[in-house]
């Protein structure tokens, strides 16, 4: 038996398995700056501003970078769209969307430490810096596969949903208005930690049918529902939403969330599925899950407190349930 040498760290097989997983997975979302710029980037040119990133097995993996410009760089704003076919239920399909925007960055007072300001990267405040913003994401066919027979019957959509195009394709994806709205609200937002998983959560769902509509759907702003023309029952809608992510682990029925915003139940329900191309109930499930991920991989609780922080009547309900959304039992996650 040979010696073990205790001054060396080591991590164990299956350690080592997951973080290989990882790399692998996570969306490289540099390269869109590639692209958007016309030349190669060395990362050790860039000023990194600010990153957040989601690297948990069996969910949506992501990678979003904020970078100074730099002087004399003159990049496109752009979209990409990568749906990745590797054969018939083959663990590596995947649609990965990659997204290069320029703007300006401003924070407020209170974000600054030693006198450097942590969203622009200067000395003060007061000044705004030119930045450059890249995403990566990566869907995994069980996630996109909630969206089916839902916004895009009998389409091309549909047949990258559900992994029935069976070539590789990437092409250039249209920056609409509504899916520049959803990448700026990215980096400003006021939540953190478990209410900035969800909120993010719930965008990059968003993110994902608008970019598909963009590409696939009809106009803009034709909408089926002729009341969804209005601003004001629009703003309601919206407002539904962001109710069921306030209240993530204290569910609440279509009667109470319709009185909450001003309008009947069957205009919610229409207009949800219209606007989000999901029910309110597979939307609210699927972000509960989603958030039953991080809690359980990112922050480490146990399968009883996730199930009770959720709202679950019991664990058998919560395993239940996240079985269905993601494949897996809530421990068999922590394994990967």
């Amino acid at each position: 038996m040979g010696l073990r040498h205790q001054s060396v760290t080591t991590i164990s097989p299956a350690t080592f398995r997951r973080l290989a997983l990882v790399l692998r997975q996570m969306p490289k979302s540099i390269s869109i700056l590639n692209e958007a710029l016309r030349r190669e980037v060395m990362v050790e040119d860039l000023q990194l501003l600010h990153q957040q990133e989601k690297l948990i097995p069996n969910s949506v993996q992501y990678d979003i970078r904020r970078y100074k410009k730099i002087q004399g760089w003159n990049a496109e704003d752009m979209g990409m769209i990568n749906y990745n076919y590797a054969g018939r239920k083959n663990k590596d399909n995947y649609l990965e969307l990659k997204f290069c925007i320029s703007g300006n960055a401003y924070c407020s007072e209170h974000e600054c430490t030693n006198g450097i300001c942590k969203k622009n990267g200067s000395a003060t405040c007061a000044a705004k810096a030119e930045t450059i913003d890249v995403f990566g994401f990566r869907f995994t066919p069980l996630y996109m596969g909630q969206f089916l027979n839902s916004k895009f019957p009998d389409s091309r959509a549909e047949q990258i949903l559900s992994f029935q195009l069976n070539k590789s394709v990437t092409q250039i994806l249209p920056l609409c208005s509504k899916n520049k709205t959803v990448l700026e609200s990215l980096f400003n937002h006021r939540y953190v930690d478990s209410l900035g998983n969800i909120f993010l959560n719930a965008q990059i769902q968003t993110l994902l049918l608008y970019s598909l509509d963009c590409m696939f759907g009809e106009k803009e702003e034709l909408f089926v529902c002729k009341f969804l023309a209005n601003e004001g029952d629009r703003d309601k809608i919206i407002k539904a939403r962001e109710i069921l992510l306030e209240r993530i682990g204290d569910p609440i029925t279509i009667k109470e969330l319709s009185r909450k915003v001003a309008t009947n139940e069957c205009y919610l329900k229409k207009g949800f599925k219209e606007m989000f191309g999901t029910t309110i109930f597979d939307f609210y499930q699927s972000q509960r899950m989603e958030h039953a991920k991080y809690l359980l991989y990112d922050k480490g609780l146990s399968v009883t407190d996730v199930s009770a922080l959720l709202g679950y009547s019991s664990i058998s309900h919560f395993s239940t349930a996240f079985k269905k959304h993601t494949g897996l039992k809530p421990c068999e996650l922590l394994m990967r």
